[in-house]
């Protein structure tokens, strides 16, 4: 492979690693915390499946990279803007509808991406996507039940899901948006058509969407920056608490 083909893969791929990373970072917040001892395990355990995902695209990147960084210091020891999640991800918790609607967007969205990837030509990509999207379709199958069973619920459970999908609705366009990077990794056959993804994504929400009884919001300012390293204002907050141990003791072991 060439340079500059292997450092496009190589950002590609801690792109894909920063996304699930993050927001399992993010979700992992709650364990002791939902609303329900059922929730409070099912976030649990989807932020362990994120965070073993991330796990697996860090190992990869650290492999591509000929082993300059390992995986820990690939997630622990880069920098605000050395992270190229989406903004999506990085939206704080806030309360339970927050938290949920944000996972629902995530989960339509990642879940026809890693279809996508399935069948990328760079082929350890499509057996950590093909592994990954069984976790995932679990993923998608329980948000969107709760989605629709709390946007369709009581009026009260109805009005604090519409309002947090009024304010999340607006990163969404950057889960489809296609850049620099994207445009690369389609032309050389390793990532998706982010049109088609977009595509898939945009029925599903509508389905969902018009079950729940909510409705995606007009005229909305969408967000971009995240994929370049532009950030809100909780990504410094966040990445503080999550690598404060390993910056603190740098090379310890348990």
């Amino acid at each position: 492979m060439a340079d500059a083909a292997k450092t496009d893969l190589h950002a590609y791929v801690l792109r894909l690693a920063d996304n699930s990373l993050i927001l399992g970072q993010q979700i992992s917040a709650w364990c002791g915390h939902a609303p329900v001892l059922e929730e409070d395990i099912a976030l649990a355990n989807v932020a362990l499946d994120l965070i073993g995902q991330a796990t697996n695209w860090l190992n990869y990147a650290s492999e591509l990279e000929a082993g300059k960084r390992t995986a820990d210091q690939l997630a622990f020891m880069r920098d605000e803007r050395e992270f190229n999640n989406v903004l999506l991800v990085e939206q704080p918790n806030g309360n339970f509808a927050q938290t949920l609607v944000r996972q629902y967007l995530f989960d339509a969205w990642h879940y026809y991406l890693l279809q996508a990837l399935s069948g990328s030509s760079d082929a350890q990509l499509a057996e950590i996507a093909q592994k990954s999207i069984k976790e995932v379709t679990y993923h998608l199958e329980r948000s969107t039940d709760l989605v629709v069973r709390l946007g369709d619920g009581t009026q009260e459970s109805h009005d604090m899901m519409q309002t947090a999908l009024d304010g999340l609705w607006r990163y969404t366009e950057e889960l489809t948006q296609p850049d620099s990077l994207d445009e690369a990794m389609l032309a050389s056959g390793i990532g998706p058509d982010l049109g088609q993804v977009k595509k898939s994504f945009d029925a599903h929400c509508a389905s969902t969407l018009e079950m729940a009884t909510l409705v995606a919001p007009d005229a909305v300012h969408m967000r971009h920056g995240g994929k370049s390293g532009i950030h809100d204002e909780y990504m410094g907050r966040l990445l503080a608490e999550m690598q404060i141990l390993p910056r603190s003791y740098p090379g310890a072991a348990w």
